[in-house]
């Protein structure tokens, strides 16, 4: 592919695996983290002859992250963001200061990322933005208001722009995982992980890697003429 990847969210989950099949295709790879740049060392094994990667400790809160980024001599010729914050519990017991971090996290922030940085995307060729978004950006889910409504604002994001950047050569879209084996379902116990598994038709949760796939995919020109959409892994959970 040997593309310039921007991921935003890279040292999570399913972050991680996207940065290590960037890598396998010979990418140079922009790895934005926040504090936690443990599971990025481990990447270096991945590193190919002409793939690179580049960690960059960046607050996305930060009014200056997008022209830290701007200066920063490789410009991307992709955008994934893979970042996420979650929280369960009912709606009117939700504080403030929960409601305002998903929105930061999953909208706010990457949206401002991604202004910025259109301008030096658009003197590249086959560019792409994805979001990683989420089976309840589609559906919704009780317990779980506002983090449906952010992946859902994704969604609606994800369609506008797509529409807004295609005459200039630049694609939007976005995976939306079901159920994965990553740290934000790790709180669950046994038993709640069993009922949920079962009523999904695949029969178990998705793992990380599968997730990055369905990212590459998009990222790559098997894709060229996909823009807009919105890309459902769950393993049948909801069609």
């Amino acid at each position: 592919m040997d593309k310039i990847a921007l991921v935003l969210g890279s040292s999570g989950g399913i972050g991680v695996e996207i940065c290590k099949k960037l890598l396998e295709a010979d990418c140079t790879v922009l790895a934005q983290f926040n504090t936690n740049s443990e599971p990025l060392n481990e990447l270096s094994s991945h590193t190919t002859r002409d793939g690179q990667l580049i960690p960059l400790k960046l607050d996305l809160s930060d009014q200056d992250a997008v022209d830290i980024v701007n200066e920063h001599i490789l410009k991307p010729d992709m955008i994934i963001h893979a970042g996420g914050h979650h929280y369960e519990g009912l709606f009117e017991e939700m504080p403030d200061h929960e409601i305002e971090k998903l929105w930061n996290v999953h909208l706010y922030q990457p949206v401002r990322m991604i202004r910025g940085l259109i301008p030096a995307m658009r003197h590249k060729t086959n560019s792409s933005i994805i979001f990683v978004s989420s089976i309840w950006g589609e559906t919704g889910a009780s317990y779980e208001v506002m983090y449906s409504t952010v992946k859902g604002a994704q969604i609606a994001f994800v369609k506008a722009l797509a529409k807004e950047l295609a005459p200039s050569d630049i694609r939007v879209n976005a995976v939306a995982p079901g159920a994965v084996n990553t740290k934000m379902t790790d709180h669950y116990s046994d038993e709640v992980k069993k009922e949920i598994a079962e009523e999904i038709p695949a029969g178990r949760f998705a793992r990380p890697d599968e997730i990055a796939d369905a990212v590459m995919f998009l990222a790559g020109p098997q894709s060229s003429y996909i823009n807009g959409h919105i890309l459902s892994v769950n393993g049948g959970w909801y069609s």
